[in-house]
């Protein structure tokens, strides 16, 4: 059979009811009838009629339509083509050559009709539509299609119907030819005239179709043998059976010159089917004289084993196709089930999976029929693997659309409390904060498309208000650092160029006038700071040392330099880190000298322990003077 017809879709279309009737034609047709014994046909010519009939039966439907109806491939077809083109085959063509082409258009249509809805349902449920709220909307092309599928049933149901009244006539009209030859029989004409009616008879039982199969080998059965019965009755002289027998030979003279010229024929199968027709034509023949009957038959019996040959080597190289085609398929199912068992976690992942299975369903479209035993097998396992995958793109995607509404909710916190800062001026804390939420924003995973352009703009607008706020403010202050840089390198000019004059107080005043100048011009340059603090408290503390203090007061001084030092941007924390560092002091040397003590009244039993006493009670006297020292160190922190 043709590739084609192996690949006919086999769904079930609801044209099936029409088998029965549609079969009865063809297995009516002449080649299932037996030879008549007046061809006097030999045995052997009998099976290889037989043989090459039963091939010529393989030749479907399809294959005769083909002849008549160009084929197509109906997936390449859109709906609105494959609607157009069954009107084009119910006005053009007989309802009884064309049901199994209106059964591929149908199944294609309908192909394509379930994947389109299948999409639509999909783009709405991934719009936030509930998959139970989906309707599919009505589709014009198919009305248009069960409208002519209704009209197709119709007119088969009306053709089964003339059919088989029409066989039944068929039947009828045999009868009557053999009723007529038994008549002749029994009649009392001449033989010139009898053996005229008897050729007529003959030719009108050939011009008779087709009768219902049930009633085909007992009719032949009939016929033979009112034949015999003829040909014995009326004992034909030998002049006029000797011309019958020539006019016999000359008409299979012709039949043996066609035969032969078919292995010239291009289409092997139109061929093949004209042999089959041949083959009839011979049976109908009457004999031939018997000397060339044996060359007759083995000429007309070569042709047809040569093209039975070529009919058969024609298949066989179908059926290599077929199964090449086969081997393709099945190599692409194998790629699609692997696609299908893959697990995608983005949107990326699948989309580039989805453009892989695409192609391979483009490819399988260029691929031809499988055969027939494993066409819908082979094809029901591709579309197995294509839906798994769809399927689990679209369970991905609705989960996917949880997960981005619950995103879209996170980003938008995050908006709001970005937006809350946008003016706060504390811009160490205030930037140590945004840092953290841009953090935060850049773990959240995407949102709905519809929405990301936006919630990302809102973001992105509070951040840079704040840090456009910021810079502002860091430019006016770098200009004033700028400025507070040059005057603390003049007051250190200055303050090297001091000289002391012999009244310590006057001194000590002006010494405290330079610490009150230095801490009021403000902040410098961050690079330049530590350099000019330490350049400016080295000098203060060489003029404090030179001051005629006592050691307290020089401390006191000393440290006072230092903590006027700390007022910048992280001042608490210094001031912080300096008390406790005094605080944990303090109560070091006042466990210390909690232990001097007692270490006194220990030695003090002793006469020889003198010189230990007076040691411990020197640093017991040192102890107090340093938390006297600082505990006014304390005092100033808590006035700064």
């Amino acid at each position: 059979m043709e590739a084609q017809d192996l690949n006919k879709p086999t769904e079930n279309d609801g044209l099936n009811s029409d088998n029965q009737a549609e079969n009865t034609p063809a297995s009516n047709t002449p080649e299932n009838e037996v030879p008549t014994p007046a061809d006097e046909t030999t045995a052997e010519e009998n099976q290889t009629v037989e043989s090459s009939s039963e091939e010529i039966a393989e030749t479907t439907a399809t294959e005769e339509k083909k002849t008549e109806l160009e084929p197509v491939d109906h997936i390449m077809l859109t709906k609105e083509d494959l609607v157009k083109r069954l009107k084009y085959v119910l006005k053009d063509f007989p309802v009884e050559n064309i049901k199994e082409e209106v059964e591929a258009i149908k199944s294609a249509f309908y192909k394509k009709h379930a994947a389109e809805v299948e999409d639509l349902k999909r783009k709405f449920i991934e719009s936030g539509e509930k998959e139970e709220d989906f309707t599919a909307p009505l589709d014009t092309n198919e009305v248009d299609l069960k409208g002519y599928l209704k009209e197709f049933k119709e007119r088969r149901a009306e053709f089964n119907k003339r059919l088989e009244e029409e066989k039944a006539g068929n039947l009828q009209a045999k009868l009557d030819v053999i009723e007529g030859i038994k008549e002749l029989i029994n009649g009392q004409e001449s033989l010139n005239e009898t053996f005229q009616h008897f050729r007529e008879l003959q030719e009108k039982w050939r011009n008779i179709g087709v009768i219902p199969q049930n009633r085909v080998h007992d009719l032949w059965e009939t016929y033979n043998h009112t034949i015999e019965s003829f040909y014995s009755y009326i004992k034909i002289n030998k002049e006029l059976r000797d011309l019958d027998l020539k006019k016999n030979m000359e008409a299979k003279v012709d039949l043996c010159e066609k035969a032969e010229k078919l292995l010239l024929e291009p289409t092997i199968v139109k061929a093949f089917k004209t042999l089959q027709k041949y083959h009839e034509q011979w049976r109908e023949i009457g004999p031939v004289p018997r000397e060339q009957k044996e060359e007759l038959w083995a000429r007309f019996k070569e042709a047809t084993s040569n093209i039975n040959k070529r009919h058969q080597e024609y298949f066989e190289g179908l059926k290599d196709q077929l199964q090449k085609n086969l081997e393709a398929k099945t190599e692409l199912c194998e790629k699609a089930e692997s696609l299908s068992a893959l697990e995608l976690h983005s949107p990326k992942e699948w989309e580039a999976k989805s453009k892989e299975l695409i192609e391979l369903q483009t490819i399988w479209k260029t691929i031809g029929f499988a055969p027939k035993k494993d066409n819908n097998k082979i094809y029901e396992r591709f579309r197995s693997a294509c839906d798994t995958f769809f399927n689990n793109k679209r369970q991905f995607f609705k989960s996917y659309k949880s997960e981005q509404a619950h995103n879209l909710q996170l980003k938008t916190d995050l908006c709001i409390q970005a937006e809350s800062m946008k003016d706060s001026t504390d811009w160490k804390r205030t930037t140590d904060e945004y840092i953290k939420i841009q953090k935060k924003w850049k773990e959240i995973g995407p949102v709905p498309r519809k929405q990301s352009d936006a919630i990302w703009k809102r973001f992105r607008t509070a951040c840079d208000a704040f840090f456009e706020h910021k810079n502002k403010f860091f430019s006016k202050k770098d200009e004033s650092q700028d400025e507070n840089l040059k005057l603390k390198v003049a007051l250190i000019e200055e303050v090297k160029n001091f000289e002391p004059s012999e009244d310590a107080e006057e001194n000590f005043q002006k010494l405290q006038a330079y610490q009150h100048r230095w801490n009021e011009i403000g902040h410098v340059p961050i690079k330049e700071k530590d350099r000019v603090n330490q350049e400016f408290r080295s000098h203060i503390n060489h003029y404090f040392d030179n001051l005629n203090l006592n050691e307290f007061e020089k401390n006191v001084e000393k440290f006072r330099n230092k903590i006027e030092s700390y007022k910048t941007e992280h001042a608490n924390d210094k001031l912080t880190q300096e008390r406790n560092k005094i605080i944990n002091k303090l109560k070091q040397i006042e466990n210390d000298i909690t232990v001097w003590e007692n270490n006194i009244g220990f030695f003090a039993k002793s006469k020889k322990s003198d010189a230990l006493v007076r040691d411990f009670q020197h640093k017991i006297e040192t102890g107090r003077r340093n938390i006297k020292l600082l505990n006014k160190k304390l005092d100033m922190l808590e006035e700064m």
